[in-house]
């Protein structure tokens, strides 16, 4: 038997969730709750809590991670229709085991409360694209290898139509180039770029 506690600001989407898992006797809905607040009075006794994260008086963000504090057994899974960088990163950093989006079918939304009784890591598609992304992507303030062959030039003291020249590119090129290198690095000109670069250790 799963125990859960279904927390959403909007009581037919409660009642609707409640239906989904009336029918299934392996699922007990233990209560309800219409914000953070009240998530964290009912959690007592929940398996999984499925958790809207958009409501009033205490975010799901904010309940997450309270209940990993007060409840660290309890398994949290996201259920919104938010899936943006600004919801989904912090949800997953409070502590959340899984997160789905609302338009989710009744038969994966099933699966993932499974999953994440047993403490599996469940992720709605376009999320777990997201989070590779993130991944993927670089740091801000990663140089790129042309950035850094650019760069050392110029810590030589080279002109950049010399720099130009050596690469076989042109000026403008260049200067594009120590332009996204002064963004990247926080800094104004070249000098200021190089001792920069150094003190990250950009440069041998």
């Amino acid at each position: 038997m799963i125990r859960l506690l279904i927390v959403d600001d909007h009581p037919i989407v409660r009642d609707g969730l409640r239906g989904v898992f009336a029918g299934d006797p392996d699922f007990e809905v233990t209560g309800e709750a219409a914000n953070g607040a009240e998530a964290l009075a009912l959690a007592d006794g929940a398996d999984v809590v499925l958790m809207d994260l958009r409501m009033p008086e205490m975010s799901g963000v904010e309940a997450i991670a309270r209940l990993r504090e007060t409840h660290p057994g309890v398994r949290v899974l996201v259920l919104t229709t938010f899936d943006t960088d600004s919801d989904v990163l912090p949800a997953i950093e409070a502590g959340a085991t899984g997160y789905l989006l609302k338009d989710a079918p009744r038969e994966e939304l099933i699966r993932a409360v499974r999953a994440a009784h047993r403490g599996e890591s469940v992720l709605s598609p376009s999320v777990a694209g997201r989070l590779m992304g993130r991944v993927r992507a670089p740091s801000p303030g990663t140089l790129s290898k042309r950035e850094r062959e650019v760069l050392a030039l110029v810590a030589d003291g080279t002109t950049n139509r010399e720099v130009a020249r050596r690469l076989f590119v042109s000026e403008a090129t260049i200067k594009t180039h120590l332009l996204h290198i002064y963004d990247k690095l926080g800094v104004r000109d070249r000098a200021a770029a190089v001792a920069k670069a150094y003190e990250r250790g950009l440069l041998p």
